[in-house]
């Protein structure tokens, strides 16, 4: 008998396998009921055996239960992408498919949603509507209503609950009948913002030839067969590799997956227009009857990005779905299943939509493809970036990677011919880029006399110039808070977290002392701890504190700040960009949620409060990070007819990130970069991974990462590079110490098997976690 092995719904990835009845049409990515001990459990079939396979175990399987679903609901080619994810990271295939498929999806309770609906069964005659009129004017109401729409179906809640007993007396009249009618759980539904619908607009000759490259390809893709292999192989990008999977006994060639089609890298500068060909693409692509899936890097991007695809395709807006981890398990429940069910041709939303179970998959747009929040901090720790492009080849589509600083990684992917470089050097209607000032803290700490200084006289003069002519600024400062330590000025004590090693933050909204890391929250001591000086201060600033000020330097200026802190409430972000929209806002501040891919034609000055912040941390990828995030601030000034101003504020005016960002000179930034990182063998060159033990207990978590050191060292792979375990930057965080070594090697495939040998043979002890991150971005 035929075997299936099954994933069963739960927090332990617990796999087994169970006999497939006969007349059963069970596939892998279908869902089943089964036996488990003495109850019943729901799973996800992982892969199916035929009879040879099973004819030695020994003992007989106990059979599935019942098919729950038809039909798979993890597609073939996922279930190939499941596999990749799961051999390159280092993760096992049940963490995988939990992503492929939500929790919302998986429970069973979190079914569609329904409610009792009256429909018109026949129209009563004249002389019987007069007595219904006369007798129960209730009655002919309702009738009236749904004659005047024979296909109207009115709720009961719209009805009121007064018109209960009415629908009865219909009901037994033959009348009208009631149905049980399916609701859609909009993730928007509560928006109140009129979309006006946009045509295309005029392209820009390197516009024009971007899209003409992406449609062309799109064209040309081939679109692989049903079992996930396309018509003809092509060249597989590096590190693909030919894996085993051990759990399922199946052999995958992953270069056999792959079509020859390119992705596109598509490197404009802010204000060229990305967006438009992103539309114009996708318009073409959905005519030939495929569908679109659109990335963004942060959920608050996500409206905003919605509104405008519904605007443009206003005649199919009800076919844009979310796909994000704020929605609700009712809202993810009803966008999944409409995407599957080919209700939705067009997907928008943050890392996890990657996975969106879209049938016939023809374009995947990674917009600001070089942020970091594409790659997941829990297990399985893909790249959202580096799985759209793999999914990409797997199904056939083209693939867009978008940015005006892309990341160096995608960079020199372009320069080495694996990806295809598409490049928009001006903005449209010939608007200039803003001029960059670099104002020197140093020196204006000296004028002013203050250490706490975070105004300079030119920023200052300029926000009162912009309020005067009523144009619109933006404040960018990547700190949250109003102070960001408590420091005693006699013994030096400040105020830190007890389960991180982190100084506490000043919240003066919650007079709390609060840790942005495990959220710890303590009462703001009125003198030091330690010697009882009340002398106690505070140190530094964040957004908090700056809309403090500014609200008193400015007092006639409509000033509102964007933060986690200031938005709790739902739909807080959408108001407050709404509200800068409409002009209602002068002085905008926030961190980096406003630093990318909002578009505000009225403002025409940026100020970056504080550029250091960010660049002298111990990670190599700061500088780069400076500069994208500094880019990215000052793209948001001069957007509209007004020409824009940026005025950045740094104690290192001579940063190579900061000076780069002020020319606008991604090429030389990214040429110097490179060179040093050539030299010193960081990623691209080479592949990066960090290998993390934490406990409770410091000296178990240190004495477990030096064992695995020493067995790593043994039969070392050649190439590879083994660093030596230290104490993470960020040495406690959530009560836990935190202890690190990196890898570096030209191969990632055979850095994460020799890890994951090492780790199979290697017994922890019970308190102790070991976490492999391939491809790290984070190092603290």
């Amino acid at each position: 008998m035929p075997a299936a092995r099954v994933l069963i719904d739960g927090p332990s990835e617990l796999v087994f396998d169970y006999a497939i009845p006969e007349g059963m049409a069970v596939q892998a990515g279908c869902r089943v009921r089964v036996p488990l001990r003495n109850r019943s459990s729901t799973g996800t079939v992982l892969a199916v055996s035929s009879d040879d396979d099973n004819a030695d175990l020994g003992f007989s399987l106990r059979p599935i239960d019942a098919l729950t679903d038809p039909e798979p609901l993890i597609t073939p080619r996922l279930l190939e992408l499941a596999r990749w994810i799961a051999n390159y990271y280092g993760a096992s295939i049940e963490s995988v498919i939990r992503v492929l498929l939500p929790e919302a999806v998986r429970t069973e309770d979190k079914s569609a949603k329904t409610r009792k609906a009256v429909v018109l069964v026949q129209q009563p005659d004249p002389e019987t509507f007069a007595q219904l009129e006369k007798r129960a004017p209730k009655q002919a109401t309702i009738i009236s209503l749904l004659a005047h729409a024979p296909d109207l179906k009115l709720a009961l809640t719209e009805l009121g609950n007064a018109a209960s007993p009415s629908v009865k007396s219909l009901e037994k009249k033959g009348l009208v009948r009631l149905v049980t009618q399916e609701v859609r759980r909009e993730p928007d539904a509560d928006g109140t913002d009129e979309l006006l619908p946009t045509t295309d607009l005029t392209l820009t000759d390197e516009q024009q030839v971007a899209l003409e490259a992406i449609l062309t390809s799109s064209a040309k893709s081939e679109v692989p067969s049903a079992n996930g292999a396309p018509a003809s192989a092509g060249t597989s990008p590096p590190d693909v590799p030919r894996t085993r999977d051990r759990k399922n006994s199946l052999i995958t060639d992953h270069r056999s997956l792959i079509t020859p089609a390119k992705p596109f890298l598509l490197h404009g500068v802010t204000g060229s227009g990305k967006t438009e060909i992103y539309l114009q693409a996708a318009r073409q692509v959905l005519e030939a009857g495929r569908t679109v899936l659109v990335l963004v890097p942060e959920i608050s991007l996500t409206p905003q990005t919605v509104r405008r695809f519904r605007a443009r395709f206003a005649d199919i807006q009800d076919q844009v779905a979310v796909l994000h981890s704020h929605l609700s398990q009712g809202e993810r429940f009803d966008e999944w299943h409409r995407i599957r069910k080919g209700k939705a041709r067009i997907v928008i939303g943050a890392r996890s939509a990657v996975f969106a179970p879209l049938p016939d998959l023809g374009l995947i747009l990674v917009d600001e493809e070089h942020e970091n929040s594409y790659k997941q901090d829990q297990i399985p720790r893909y790249h959202g970036r580096d799985v759209a492009v793999l999914r990409g080849h797997l199904e056939g589509a083209c693939v867009v990677l978008g940015s005006a600083t892309p990341s160096l990684e995608s960079w020199q992917n372009a320069l080495d011919g694996k990806y295809q470089l598409l490049r928009l050097t001006k903005r449209v209607d010939d608007q200039s880029m803003p001029l960059i000032r670099v104002i020197d803290m140093r020196l204006e700490s000296r004028k002013q006399k203050s250490k706490d200084s975070f105004l300079s006289d030119r920023l200052r003069n300029s926000i009162n110039d912009r309020l005067e002519k009523g144009e619109q600024t933006i404040l960018f400062l990547n700190r949250r808070g109003f102070a960001r330590s408590l420091q005693c000025p006699s013994c030096g004590h400040v105020c830190t977290c007890p389960h991180c090693a982190l100084a506490l933050t000043y919240h003066r909204t919650d007079e709390r002392l609060i840790c942005h890391i495990c959220g710890h929250q303590a009462v703001v001591p009125r003198k030091c701890p330690e010697c009882s000086d009340r002398g106690i201060s505070l140190q530094g600033f964040g957004t908090q504190k700056v809309e403090d000020v500014f609200r008193k330097v400015f007092p006639t200026a409509r000033v509102a700040r964007i933060d986690a802190d200031a938005l709790r409430k739902k739909n807080a972000l959408r108001d407050l960009l709404n509200a800068f929209r409409s002009k209602k806002i002068d002085l905008l501040i926030g961190t980096q949620m406003i630093a990318k891919g909002l578009h505000f034609p009225n403002v025409t000055l940026v100020g970056i409060l504080n550029a250091d912040i960010g660049l002298h941390v111990p990670d190599f990828r700061a500088g780069e990070r400076v500069f994208q995030l500094m880019t990215q601030v000052a793209g948001r000034a001069g957007r509209g007819e007004l020409e824009g101003e940026v005025v950045v504020q740094t104690f290192t005016p001579h940063s190579p990130s900061i000076q780069f960002a002020r020319h606008h000179d991604f090429d030389g930034f990214a040429e110097q970069e490179l060179e040093m990182r050539r030299q010193f063998g960081f990623p691209p060159f080479t592949r990066c991974a960090v290998l993390t033990s934490r406990s409770t207990h410091e000296r178990r978590a240190e004495f477990t990462l030096e064992t695995l050191h020493r067995r790593l060292k043994e039969d070392l792979p050649a190439g590879i590079e083994l660093g030596e375990p230290l104490p993470s930057p960020l040495v406690k965080a959530h009560g836990q110490f935190r202890f690190q070594l990196m890898l570096r090697g030209p191969k990632a495939r055979a850095l994460t098997k020799h890890v994951q040998q090492v780790l199979e043979k290697t017994t922890l002890p019970e308190d102790v976690t070991v976490v492999f991150d391939m491809d790290a971005l984070s190092f603290t």
